[in-house]
């Protein structure tokens, strides 16, 4: 997409301004940088900014591609903080974030641009995201699209809980979803200022789901773009069942909650996640992982900190609308470990 043309007049494509927060991902960068350099849409920069890393990224990115744009911090400030203070420095019309640890197809930013051109309704998108290791099979960041049930527990079209299907185009649709992925998200630059950014109390772990939460109380929509592919290794800075993601997870979750669920939700969704995550950490230490166990009760003690000393500083937006696009009346958990549903079809069935 060179430009756009209204009859004898020639404008300038939309820049887009490509973000990948790096914290010790050297081999991450010397091994899927090259794709996404390789991006055919004219108007775009590619920029990396590195979240205090102690490996040799610095010095490798300094050597391998000195002309890339580079913003250094001395510490690492998580995912949140880290885009927050990046993005103050970066000047566009769009921002792609992109994690470190995902590689792109060539034409993956045109179909999103021509997405969000179209329809200035949507606030932002995210690709089709595939796992890099079986690019037949959706990835858990985020699949074909975010979701969320009545007690705040995220899934994806293509992906509830553990089980990722394979990929047979039966979620590429153009549709609005609930909320995109931090993995590749795709969001006007303006929205992101004005809405403040992510919110850097959680340091990581569904903060994309709380901006898009708050975008869409807003009065704007999240849309799927599966026209764009992105093939995402995953779990690449803190793995699967690390004790400290599930402490971020559960704890932002109950955040998240406080934060955006209005009053006559707020005061029964809560306690019964309680109940239900009460139910799950007990049964994690049955199962023998106390270090689940633990995370969880940690998670909740640190919610009941944040209610006392921290939630006046965080943004409790006024809704504008009633309708919530990507939202899951029923409980995702319920259909899923008792009723043995595993796919998304089997829960929400057809979308449209």
């Amino acid at each position: 997409m060179a430009s756009r043309n209204f009859g004898k007049f020639t404008m300038p494509s939309p820049k887009v301004a490509v973000v990948i927060l790096n914290w010790n991902g050297k081999k991450f960068l010397q091994q899927f940088l090259p794709s996404v350099l390789a991006a055919t849409y004219s108007n775009h920069e590619v920029i990396v900014a590195d979240n205090g890393s102690n490996d040799d990224s610095i010095a490798f990115m300094e050597s391998n591609y000195p002309r890339i744009r580079l913003i250094r911090f001395d510490q690492n400030m998580g995912f949140a903080k880290g885009y927050n203070e990046a993005l103050k420095l970066v000047e566009a019309d769009y921002y792609a974030l992109l994690n470190s640890d995902a590689e792109t197809q060539p034409r993956w930013l045109e179909p999103m641009v021509d997405l969000l051109e179209k329809d200035s309704s949507i606030a932002a998108c995210q690709p089709k995201l595939l796992l890099y290791a079986d690019k037949k099979r959706f990835e858990y960041s985020g699949a074909a699209g975010g979701w969320m049930d009545r007690y705040g527990y995220p899934f994806a079209k293509g992906r509830i809980f553990d089980v990722m299907e394979e990929d047979h185009g039966q979620y590429d649709q153009v549709e609005p979803i609930f909320w995109a992925s931090g993995a590749a998200l795709f969001i006007r630059a303006r929205l992101f200022h004005e809405m403040e950014g992510f919110d850097e109390y959680f340091f990581a772990h569904q903060e994309e789901i709380d901006l898009c939460w708050r975008l869409q109380l807003a009065g704007h929509k999240i849309y799927s773009c599966p026209a764009s592919v992105v093939y995402h290794v995953g779990g690449g800075t803190l793995p699967k069942g690390n004790s400290k993601k599930t402490y971020l997870n559960f704890r932002n979750n109950r955040i998240m909650l406080s934060k955006n669920l209005p009053l006559s939700k707020k005061i029964w969704v809560i306690p019964v996640r309680y109940l239900l995550d009460g139910a799950s950490a007990f049964k994690g230490l049955l199962s023998g992982d106390g270090g689940y166990f633990l995370a969880v009760v940690r998670a909740h003690l640190a919610f009941i900190k944040w209610w006392f000393l921290y939630r006046k500083r965080s943004p409790f937006p006024a809704s504008k609308t009633n309708r919530l696009y990507g939202y899951f009346k029923g409980n995702i958990a319920w259909l899923h470990f008792a009723r043995k549903k595993r796919f998304f079809s089997e829960v929400v069935g057809k979308t449209k």
